[in-house]
């Protein structure tokens, strides 16, 4: 069974990785991003996907674009049996979703049909979610919208995303590979449509999604600078310079200070950092102040960029 994978961040690489432990020579080629400007140099960096085929030996294409382009002789030329897709970062057009004989699966990092669009992930724990999941499905002409093939959840209470994406990876990839396997020996594959009264759209995480608003909870702030971390991160600003907060930690204390303000500091060891919001006190426990490398809460009080009575806002 020849396969062709399209993917482009590092949650596509484990399956990529998995897919070649099993096929091998059986991928006919691997399609991702352009390569992309990327830090302050703006140099042009591949995609992780782009790297990790390179590295395992198999062909890369990466069209501008799919309807634009004449990819559909790249396509034939493959002639692919089965795309498998994972977080490929684009819309494909009918002729590659159609040319298959064993049509487009896709690894989707949410229990679908919640959670359809490019941020499952992130929004999910923004939402508070204790349980997140993979679906794999069949592709159509809609963003996330196709028939179910096997859906599966695992439990997460204090993972950020970085984290949580690993994990839900190594599940993606174990799963595509018991679907494919099922598919060689001619099994039968239940397919279940989505109940679209039950689905919600993740979009995309934008800056102003990053900004924390500590008149929310405290609950909820800790769970936007989890969504958020390790990349872009939840930031605010405190004495007039910008900080990212890489990791925060529910104290279960109350206050009446308004949201935002410094309740509390040590500079002892990793120190503390306690910050009232619109309920409850949250711990913040590490950040990246403007201009510096990632610290604890005790060196930034040590070095004299957070004092009681300060205030993080905008």
């Amino acid at each position: 069974m020849k396969i062709l994978f399209m993917g482009t961040p590092d949650f596509a690489v484990t399956a990529l990785r998995a897919l070649h432990a099993k096929y091998g020579a059986d991928i006919v080629g691997v399609v991702t991003r352009i390569d992309m400007p990327k830090n302050r140099g703006h140099a042009l960096t591949p995609p992780p996907v782009k790297v990790a085929a390179q590295e395992l030996g198999l062909p890369v294409y990466q069209p501008q674009n799919l309807k634009a382009e004449n990819f559909k002789e790249t396509l034939e030329s493959l002639d692919p049996d089965i795309i498998v897709v994972a977080a490929y970062g684009k819309i494909l057009p009918e002729y590659v979703l159609t040319y298959p004989k064993h049509e487009c699966l896709c690894i989707h990092a949410s229990y679908l049909p919640e959670y359809r669009g490019a941020a499952p992930i992130a929004r999910a724990i923004m939402d508070g979610k204790k349980e997140l999941g993979i679906t794999i499905m069949y592709m159509d002409k809609g963003i996330d919208t196709g028939d179910m093939l096997v859906r599966e959840k695992l439990a997460f209470e204090n993972e950020n995303k970085g984290e949580i994406e690993n994990t839900l990876s190594e599940l993606g990839a174990r799963m595509i590979i018991e679907t494919l396997e099922k598919i060689e020996n001619g099994e039968s594959l239940p397919r279940e449509k989505q109940d679209d009264t039950l689905s919600c759209y993740a979009e995309k995480i934008e800056k102003e999604d990053c900004k924390i608003d500590f008149a929310a909870s405290a609950e909820a702030i800790r769970n936007k600078i989890r969504a958020l971390a390790p990349a872009p991160y939840a930031f605010s600003r405190i004495n007039g310079k910008s900080v990212k907060i890489t990791l925060a930690s529910l104290t279960g204390e109350q206050t009446d200070k308004e949201p935002g303000t410094v309740v509390d500091v040590s500079a002892k060891g990793t120190g503390k950092l306690l910050v009232a919001t619109g309920n409850g006190v949250i711990s913040i426990d590490r950040l990246i102040p403007e201009g510096k490398k990632e610290m604890s809460a005790g060196d930034l009080v040590r070095g004299r960029g957070a004092a009681i009575g300060d205030k993080f806002e905008f």
